[in-house]
This record gives structure tokens, sequence and C-alpha cells, in this order.
């Protein structure tokens, strides 16, 4: 009698969006097969103009909250998050990842400094004190550079967060599968839900949505494509969106500690100034 052979099927796993804490397929039901060069790996899915609209406003409504939480709180959530990424290390690049925990931890311990250094007492003539204080913009969008999927993907969120924006992330094209990870990550870190969101798909897809979209505040990317550069700083006038245009880099110049500075903070950041009397 013939001997039926054990036979093993590979489930290949299907890499969903990160929206309002939770893991979601696009709502247009595309995604794209990521290969290794040799092999099917994946199916990551394809985000579209609605899956922006849904992260936007899952944003919006998280932004107020993280904003409003102690800096010192936030600075320990970020910290939670370096360790969450410590645990999953094994499913990180393995020449990005200790960069990547590492600059996790430096803007974590920005937190509660950086508000010191860009605040300011101005000096005015009369019986009057004028302080100028920083806050967050509010709902900043970004797409990750292509190089280094995961530090590249820290180097420009992370920041963000310190201040107490929320984030709408596009991630590289050429590794969005390491996004997806990082979310994982941020999904047990204690970050409130919504205020990291992460979509994998074509940058030059997502890129004008964002950049059209009224609630979106911010908006930076690297200038890799001068023609689409060109079409998201006219499309982010609208409505007088902060634009911050990253010259194009290696990707040992995004690993560099030069890459991250008080600069990547203050970029976020709205500064408010105050007239209070000097009293007698």
């Amino acid at each position: 009698m013939a001997k039926h052979e054990d036979v093993r099927l590979d489930v290949r796993k299907m890499y969903k969006l990160f929206i309002g804490g939770a893991f979601v397929r696009s709502e247009s039901g595309r995604s794209d097969p990521l290969w290794d060069g040799k092999a099917f790996g994946a199916n990551i899915a394809r985000a579209s103009r609605k899956d922006v609209r849904d992260a936007v406003v899952a944003a919006r409504g998280a932004q107020a909250k993280w904003a409003k939480t102690a800096p010192a709180l936030r600075g320990l959530i970020l910290y939670r998050l370096a360790e969450m990424m410590e645990a999953r290390r094994e499913e990180f690049p393995k020449d990005e990842i200790d960069a990547a925990i590492d600059r996790v931890v430096w803007y974590a311990g920005w937190c509660d400094k950086y508000s010191a250094l860009l605040s300011s007492r101005n000096p005015v003539a009369g019986p009057h004190f004028n302080f100028s204080t920083v806050e967050a913009t509010g709902v900043v969008g970004v797409m990750a550079p292509d190089k280094l999927g995961l530090l590249g993907l820290v180097s420009v969120v992370v920041p963000a967060l310190v201040s107490g924006n929320a984030v709408v992330a596009v991630a590289s094209e050429t590794d969005p599968r390491t996004a997806i990870v990082f979310a994982e990550a941020l999904a047990t870190s204690d970050l409130p839900a919504g205020v990291v969101n992460i979509l994998t798909g074509q940058r030059a897809e997502l890129g004008p949505i964002l950049a059209k979209h009224m609630d979106v505040n911010a908006l930076g990317f690297e200038d890799v494509d001068h023609d689409l550069t060109v079409a998201l700083q006219r499309s982010a006038a609208d409505n007088v969106k902060r634009v911050r245009v990253w010259p194009k880099r290696s990707a040992d110049e995004w690993a560099a500690p030069s890459s991250q500075s008080l600069d990547d903070i203050a970029q976020y950041c709205e500064v408010k100034t105050i007239w209070h009397p000097a009293g007698v």
C-alpha cells in the first residue's frame, strides 16, 4: 500500500496597514508582492486615498491627548518603544536595529528637555514680560526614505512625536515589511492608538493625498524626485502646511549621528508668544 507523503504548504503572510492602533487591510483590497530577489516572500497592503483619510482621522483624534501627556511620560513611552524593538530584534534588519534603538532612546531623552532650549524670555520695553514657548504642530505626514527601511523610518517619525504631534507615515517602498514589524512594536509600546499610523504603498500616489489633505498640518519627505517635490510643495501651500524637504542622502548619511538633532524636533513645533504684565 502506497504511503502518502506529508506535504507542507507555507502560509504567506499578509502585512496590513497600521491605522488607529489596529492592523487593517486596505479598503481597496490591493496588495503588492514582496520578493527577496529569488522567491515570493509576502503580500504587502497598498494603501489608497481612503486609507490616508482614515489615518489622518485617527491621528487627529489622538493628537490632543498625546500633546497633553506629561513630557516625562512621553519620554518613558518612547523608551518603552525601544524596549519593544529590542525584544523583536531578530525580525529587524541586523545592520540597522542597534542604531535604530539608540536613536529612539536619544529622542526619548529630549521629551522633557527640548522646550527649555527652544523657548525663551524676550526683552521688551515696558512693564511686561514676553515669553516664547513651543507646542506641537498637530498632525504630521512623513514619507520615509527608501534607504534603511527601519532606521530611515525611525529618523522621520520619532522626532515629530517628542513635542506631542501625531504622525501618518508612508513606509519605504523598497522595504515595507520592516515598517509593519516596527508597527507591531509600536502596538505594544504603550503609545496611544492613533498617535502613529503607518501606510505601505506608492509614494507617488500617497504623497499628493497627504499634501492636499486640509487636516494635515505639516509634511516631511526626502527630495528624491524633483517634479514630485515641487508638486507636493504646491499642494501643501493651499492650507499653508509646514513643509520639510530633506536633501537626498545616502544610507551612511541617514545612519550618521549627525542626522539626529534638536532641529528635527523644532521643525514640527509652533512658537507661541505670550505677553504678561510685570506687576508692581
